[in-house]
This record gives structure tokens, C-alpha cells and sequence, in this order.
């Protein structure tokens, strides 16, 4: 498939064709005169498209021939310092060297959730030195140094921590381990590489091409599947993401559309075309120029939409690989002489390779000298097979995964399989609004209720019935030491998907702890996803759009024969219930009453008081609750009143002396010690508020120097821990603990951070500040 570099390398077959014979050895150049004299054969449509005839796939032994033609390993091993430079940054940032400590919990009561159960961490200290070991496997990578030894110490132990924890599962991450076991094989070192410095004989030389096969087509795949998946109606019709419409990055958009059209033709018609046709657009030699463009642009886009890490520029650093392979030689050929001793080769004499086939010349008639020549394969070795047998097994399994879910149907849930190898990226969002954990003593019959995520730090099990069951078993073995014995575990779980009503994921009937899983098998507590009642988001939209900006909504959707417990707070004033589908009766707990409504029918529930929705209609039953937060809205009202105060006070048309109480706005400009003397809560917390939009304003109005110095110091400062904590484990290792107060010292050393980081450590900050680092 990938063939085509004969456009672009031909030149490298054709020498090589007549100074290499079958066994390697050289033979002196002879060139046909008649042939020469009619010139180079006219090429097929077939061939100047893909490079290769049509008979290069008549047989298995010209298929094996074409899968090993000799190719320019220029472009391979760019790219390989490229990959190894950015898993040796990501492994300080997403893989979670830089927070170990935190991930892992030493000796903490923890449920973890590996894809294998009999998989478990490795003590804390020894964890450091796994991920040691995965970094030295990065660098070396990138360097080309000792190459097979550094790709086995990289893929080992990256795919150790990928199975480690289904709940980082991504597409991102599953494609790293892909490209790392892909280059494994290859022969990635033979350009701009120490072991081509170290071994002469590997140094600029051929590589096959089944090297760029796979790389190309794994690419290709994560595109065109990718948009594949995106051909879900949720996608077409504009749920999926339509929240990233309101983003500053589509603010050129908005200029002409307003936003509902730039989630619809933008955000998702945009992204299903680019991810449809973007590995089409950089195969073909007509179009990659301008799909270079685009390509980067959205690359570069989702860096700063997404907390994906180096995912963005990794896929940037694969476009190169569709391009002619001998490109760095041609990009590096225009850089001053005085810099070639550092830079990449740029010649285009190239060595040969066992690893490749070559052509040999043979004569068709008696007379050499009338005849014209013709070519054939050298002889095919067996390392020359496997590698054939490999690409082709390799490829139809990576097209075949995307669509294996029929097989592992106990990973099915709403959507199909383990997040992660199914390239939907980005398909599917979720909400979560009601999670509720109840136990009951097998032994006694109480019953108690659960904080949600007790013992774990990773919310995801909420979504996924095989990390569900994961949990419960976890739960049920921690708990005895509480005091409850043999206990049942049962969770109510209220998820939507792509805008959809709130509705349950599991049975809230069922006894996880005792209840069936199997990976081969359907989930049997998995509640059916009410597609049918999709239309009414359309519906949605036309109520939200009635209300004011202080009133929201939730929209439920219930089966028969179940019911809602719910607690409507203090703050929530003039909450009411409205039947838009079915029949339910709602019972007020504490005043032991029970009122039926019908669709369109509505009541007002009490403040501080549990009430139960029964669905008692024989199908499912739609509903929503309507209410404002009163506490907020009068704390909005303070805030206004104060602001307003604040500037009479600034302009000088404040004649009315303040109270003490009030005596902090006056000088809330100074410094924080206003918002410290302050007495009045709501004064308190106006100040802390205008501080906090200040600091906003000055970010989004920073310049570009000030951007990159607040990026470069943060990441600074998280590699920096990273690097720290991981020498006093490997010194932990090597000589053992020091003193208590010794170990404290350095830990409290190795977190130290910036002096605004420390004073102003504040999430909802960071969320207001959003993606506006670089």
C-alpha cells in the first residue's frame, strides 16, 4: 500500500539494482544500451498513484518482494527521535511521574481497577524505578541508542502501567503503546542515530518498507476509523460537543455564525470531515500539501481544547511520514555547512541492508548485448517473510479491534468496549447528576450509605460495568474492617449521554458484590440506554431557552416498577416537579403523602425534606425538576450592591460614611490584607471574588513573554518534583530509609513550588482561566 515511496526513492532501487546482486556482494555497474537510449518505462496510473504495479500483487513472493523494497530511512528516523522525545516528556506529565505518590498511595487502603485483577503496583519505591526504566527506554528511543534494548525497556513497562489502570485508558495512550511496539521491530536506528555512530555498518542504511506500512496505515486508521465512529447520529446532529463551541478558539467563527451553527458545521461537521478524509488527503502526492494545513491547525486546536498531553503533537510529528521518505535530507540540505557535523546525513548515498530485497538483473534472451533486461527479487529470506506476515497480520487486526465488541461484550456498556482502542474519540459525553452507595450488613441488616469514590481517586467507574464490579468487590473486602460483615453493595447511578434525560446505567435492585460478570458475556444489570425518548432534547432546547438566568432544570427519565429518592436543599427555593411523559406518584417523606400527577401536570416540593418518585406508568416516565438556587441568587444580589458601592467609593460620589463592616472596600486595591480584615462573610467573600477576576484578567491579558515564563515555570516545577521524588526512591533502593526527619526534609524539598503557585493555589481558578496557558 504504503509502495509509492518508488516515486520518491526510485533512485535508491535503480543504484542499487545495478551495483547489488542476490548475495549482497557488488558487481560492476552495467547498463542495457538499448534500454537506455528508449528511456524510462512509461509509469501506470496504478503505479504513479501508489507506487507499485498491479503485479507486484500477483504473487506472494512479489507481495513479500514489494513489503521489503529498499527505502530512504531519513523520514523513519526523524521521527523516531520525535516519538522518543515526547514519551520521555509525557512520562513526566500524563503518565504521572511528576505526582507517583499520589497516584499509587503506598500502603493506603486503595481500589484499583487493572484490566487483569491478579495485576497490582509494585511498592512505591520500585514504582519510581519502573517508571526509571521507561524513561531511560524514551531517551534512548530518541537517541537511537542501544535501540532494541531501549524499545523493550520502553514498551515493558508502559504497557505494565497501561494495564495497571483501566480508568487512564485513552485512545492517545493505546496508540503510544502501538507506535513503541511497532518500532520495536523496525529498523528505526539507521538514520541520525549513536548506534549508527556505534556500528557503522547500519549507519544510513536502507530500511524496508514495510517500516512505513505500518506506521502509515496505523495512522491512516486512527483517522479514518476516528471519523468512521463519528457518523454516530449524536455527532451528525451537533450533541456530542456541543459545549466547545463557546471556547475562545471558535470566537472567528462566531463572527458569522452564530453558536449554535458553529457547534453543528464547525466543531462537529468539521471535525467528521477532517478525521474522514485526512489520511486520504496526506497519502496522495496531489493533496498533501494542502492537507498539511488543516491537519496541523486542528492538531493544534485540540492541545489547547483538551488536557491530552503530547497526544496533539505526536499526531503532528506522524504527518511527516507520508511525505517522500528522503525529506530531511532535502530540509536539511538548505542548512549552513557549519552546522552539518550535528545535523542529520544529507547525502543519498545509502548503504544496503539485509533487511531489504533487491533486484537483480537478468537477461531474457542469449545475446546480452540485444536483449533487454529485466528484474526480479533477490532471494527471499525468512525474516523477509515474517516481516510480510506481520504487517498483513498486524493490519487486519487494527482494522478488526474497532469492531470486536461482539466478543467482549461484558465490556459493553452504553457504548461499546473499554474506552480506549476503538478510536471513538470524543464521540460520547456524560453528566453525572445523582450517585448513591448503599450497603447492607449480611449478618445484621443495616443498612448505610456510601460517599461516592470512597477508596479509590478515579470517578470512571461510574460508566463502566466491569470496573463497577471491580469496586463493589474492593468495597466488600475494606468494609469488614468496619464493622460490617459480609456485606451487599448497591449503587444508583443517574448518567446522560450526549445531552439525553438523566437516567440509571445499572440496576439499583442488584447485589454487585454477588451479581454475574463475565468478558464474554452481556451484563445482565446494564439498564437499556432510552433511545427511544432521544427527540426530546430538540424539546430540551425550547424550555431552556424560556427560563431566566437564574432558574435551571434537570430532565429524569425512570422505568416502571422503580423510584427516585431525592433531597431538595435549603438553598434550592421554589423547586417543582412537571410530568412531560408517563404517570408518577410523588411521595414527601416527612408529611408520609403521595400525589399523582400526569403529563404536563406539576407540584412544588418542600426545601430541607427528602421526597420518592415513583414510576407507575407501563412505560418509562419523563419528567424535570424546575428550581433556583436562592441562596446564590441573593449572594449575586449582595455582590452587585457591594460592587456598586465600591465604585460610588472610588469615584468620590459616596457622601455617606461606610460602616466598619464595609471599611475593606475602600482599600481592596492595596493588597490582600483587606480581604483578611474583613469581618462581614459576604464582604469576605466579594473581595476574595474580585481578587480572583483580577488575576483572570491579568492572565488573559498577559503578553506572549509573560505566557511562556508562567508555562515554563509550571512545568518547571512539576519535572522538577518528578526528577526529585524519583532519586530519593532509587536512593531508598540502593542504601535504604534515612530518619523520619530526614526523609520529611527532602519531600517537603522536592514539593516546593513557585511563590504565586503557593499563594494562590485555587481550582476554580484554574477552570475559569481554562486552556490559557501557550
Amino acid at each position: 500500500m504504503e509502495a509509492r515511496d518508488a516515486a520518491a526513492g526510485a533512485r535508491f532501487v535503480e543504484q542499487t539494482s545495478e551495483a547489488v546482486g542476490p548475495d549482497g556482494g557488488q558487481q560492476a555497474p552495467q547498463q542495457d544500451a538499448a534500454a537506455k537510449a528508449e528511456g524510462p518505462p512509461e509509469k501506470s496510473r496504478m503505479e504513479r498513484l501508489f507506487g507499485f504495479r498491479t503485479e507486484d500483487l500477483s504473487s506472494w513472493q512479489r507481495l513479500v518482494a514489494l513489503l521489503n523494497r529498499p527505502t530512504d530511512p531519513a523520514s523513519l528516523g526523524i521521527f523516531r527521535c520525535l516519538f522518543g522525545m515526547l514519551m520521555a516528556i509525557d512520562i513526566t506529565q500524563e503518565r504521572g511521574l511528576s505526582h507517583l505518590d499520589y497516584k499509587y498511595l503506598d500502603g493506603a487502603p486503595v481500589c484499583r481497577f487493572p484490566l487483569f485483577n491478579f495485576l497490582q503496583p509494585l511498592p512505591m519505591d520500585w514504582m519510581y524505578f519502573v517508571y526509571v526504566v521507561m524513561f531511560l527506554g524514551a531517551v534512548g528511543i530518541m537517541l537511537g541508542c542501544f535501540y532494541r534494548l531501549s524499545c523493550l525497556m520502553f514498551i515493558s513497562t508502559y504497557w505494565y502501567i497501561f494495564f495497571l489502570d483501566k480508568t487512564a485508558w485513552n485512545n492517545h495512550s493505546y496508540l503510544y503503546g502501538l507506535i513503541g511496539f511497532q518500532l520495536t521491530l523496525m529498523d528505526g536506528n539507521r538514520f541520525w542515530s549513536i548506534d549508527g555512530l556505534r556500528k557503522p555498518a547500519i549507519r544510513n542504511a536502507h530500511v524496508p518498507l514495510w517500516n512505513y506500512t505500518l506506521l502509515r496505515t496505523q495512522i491512516f486508521i486512527v483517522y479514518f476509523i476516528a471519523g468512521v465512529k463519528k457518523l454516530d447520529a449524536d455527532w451528525v446532529e451537533g450533541y456530542s460537543m456541543s459545549y466547545l463551541a463557546h471556547h475562545w478558539l471558535f470566537d472567528p467563527f462566531k463572527v458569522i455564525l452564530p453558536v449554535e451553527l458553529v457547534s453543528l458545521l464547525v466543531v462537529h461537521g468539521g471535525g467528521l470531515i477532517l478525521d474522514l478524509t485526512a489520511g486520504y488527503l496526506l497519502f496522495f502526492d496531489a493533496t498533501r500539501r494542502y492537507a498539511f494545513i488543516p491537519v496541523s491547525y486542528f492538531h493544534c486546536m485540540n492541545s489547547q481544547l483538551f488536557s491530552i498531553g503530547m497526544f496533539s503533537y505526536t499526531m503532528l510529528a506522524t504527518s511527516p511520514l507520508f511525505c517522500y521518505p528522503d525529506w530531511p535530507r532535502r530540509f536539511f540540505a538548505r542548512f549552513p555547512s557549519l552546522l552539518r557535523p550535528v545535523l542529520p546525513f544529507t547525502t543519498t548515498d545509502i548503504q544496503t541492508s539485509a533487511s531489504c530485497v533487491y533486484p537483480e538483473t537478468q537477461s531474457s534472451g542469449k545475446d546480452r548485448q540485444e536483449t533487454r533486461s529485466a528484474t526480479r527479487p533477490s532471494k527471499l529470506r525468512l525474516k523477509h517473510k515474517l516481516g510480510a506476515i506481520f504487517t498483513l497480520l498486524y493490519l487486519a487486526e487494527q482494522f478488526f479491534l474497532p469492531y470486536s465488541h461482539f466478543i467482549t461484550q461484558g465490556y459493553n456498556n452504553w457504548t461499546n468496549g473499554l474506552y480506549g482502542y476503538s478510536w471513538d474519540m470524543m464521540v460520547h459525553s456524560r453528566s453525572h447528576q445523582h450517585v448513591k452507595i448503599t450497603y447492607k450488613d449480611g449478618k445484621t441488616g443495616e443498612i448505610g450509605y456510601l460517599n461516592p469514590g470512597v477508596f479509590t481517586q478515579s470517578r470512571r467507574w461510574k460508566d463502566h460495568g466491569d470496573m463497577l464490579k471491580q469496586y463493589a468487590t474492593c468495597l466488600s473486602h475494606f468494609l469488614p474492617r468496619y464493622n460490617i460483615t459480609d456485606p451487599e453493595i448497591y449503587f444508583d447511578i443517574w448518567v446522560s449521554i450526549n445531552e439525553r434525560f438523566q437516567q440509571r446505567i445499572f440496576d439499583p435492585r442488584v447485589d454487585i458484590v454477588r451479581a454475574d460478570w463475565s468478558p464474554f458475556r452481556p451484563n445482565p444489570w446494564l439498564m437499556p440506554l432510552l433511545v427511544d425518548l432521544s427527540p426530546w432534547r430538540t424539546k430540551f432546547q425550547e424550555i431552556e431557552g424560556k427560563l431566566d438566568n437564574q432558574t435551571e432544570i434537570v430532565f429524569i427519565a425512570d422505568f416502571p416498577g422503580l423510584h427516585l429518592e431525592n433531597f431538595v436543599s435549603e438553598d434550592l427555593g421554589n423547586t417543582s416537579v412537571q410530568v412531560l411523559q408517563g404517570q408518577v406518584n410523588v411521595e414527601i417523606v416527612e408529611e408520609k403523602k403521595n400525589y399523582t400527577l400526569q403529563p404536563g401536570e406539576q407540584m412544588k416540593l418542600p426545601a430541607g425534606a427528602y421526597h420518592k418518585v415513583y414510576t407507575v406508568s407501563e412505560e418509562p416516565s419523563c419528567y424535570m425538576y424546575i428550581y433556583v438556587n436562592t441562596t446564590e441568587a441573593a449572594l449575586q444580589e449582595n455582590f452587585t450592591k457591594l460592587f456598586e458601592l465600591q465604585e460610588r467609593v472610588r469615584n468620590g460620589t459616596e457622601t455617606e460614611p461606610l460602616p466598619p463592616e464595609l471599611q475593606p472596600l475602600m482599600s481592596a486595591d492595596d493588597s490582600d490584607e483587606s480581604e483578611i480584615n474583613a469581618t462581614d462573610p459576604i464582604v469576605r467573600l466579594f473581595l476574595k471574588r474580585q481578587r480572583r477576576m483580577k488575576e483572570v484578567k491579568k492572565r488573559k491579558e498577559a503578553n506572549v513573554l509573560e505566557r511562556l515564563n508562567r508555562f515554563t515555570v509550571k512545568k518547571y516545577y512539576m519535572i522538577r518534583r518528578g526528577f526529585l521524588m524519583t532519586a530519593i526512591a532509587l536512593r531508598n533502593l540502593a542504601v535504604g530509609l534515612p530518619p523520619v526527619e530526614q526523609l520529611t526534609r527532602e519531600v517537603a524539598f522536592a514539593n516546593m513550588k513557585e511563590p504565586q503557585a503557593e499563594a494562590n493555589d485555587d481550582e476554580r481558578l484554574k477552570d475559569e482561566v481554562g486552556h490559557g496557558e501557550l
